[in-house]
């Protein structure tokens, strides 16, 4: 199990703020550094497409990240997140019941130490104006999802 504690220690990061403090950017950071011990930012991938959560788990397990569910709707994602605690959220803005968007802002608020990155089909210009509104870390279109996209947003 991972200690915060004792990864802050071996990492000679005792500067006094703990892992809580430092934020989605510090997880991300601190995944990197240990890249030779096996603790990686765990995913919850939130696609209504089976096909795109397959090829996503795929394309984050293969950089390094720990996928621990799915969900392919607004509702099941938030209960997913609940329930499993994701380090990071990859989420599709548009889902078949609640916008992706709005997802985004319920689950910052829940806890502002997860990362949400939204992720479309679309353009980033669509979304812009959108991403300071709920939180999310960032944009990334699906044709270019890729674990240094996802860590170049958290950082």
């Amino acid at each position: 199990m991972f200690d915060p504690r004792s990864a802050e220690r071996e990492l000679g990061l005792t500067n006094g703020l703990s892992a809580h403090h430092w934020g989605a950017s510090a997880l991300f950071a601190r995944a990197e550094l240990r890249q030779g011990v096996s603790v990686s930012p765990t995913v919850l991938i939130v696609d209504d497409h089976a096909g795109f959560r397959r090829v996503a788990r795929e394309i984050l397990e293969a950089d390094g990240y720990r996928v621990i569910a799915e969900s392919a709707t607004g509702y099941d994602a938030l209960e997913a997140a609940a329930r499993v605690r994701p380090e990071l959220v990859l989420l599709d803005v548009g889902l078949p019941d609640i916008d992706g968007v709005e997802v985004a802002g319920l689950l910052t608020a829940a806890d502002g130490n997860r990362a949400v990155i939204l992720i479309s089909s679309r353009d980033a210009k669509d979304y812009e104006p959108l991403l300071a509104r709920c939180g999310a870390q960032g944009f990334i279109p699906k044709a270019e999802l890729c674990g240094s996209a996802i860590a170049a947003l958290a950082a």
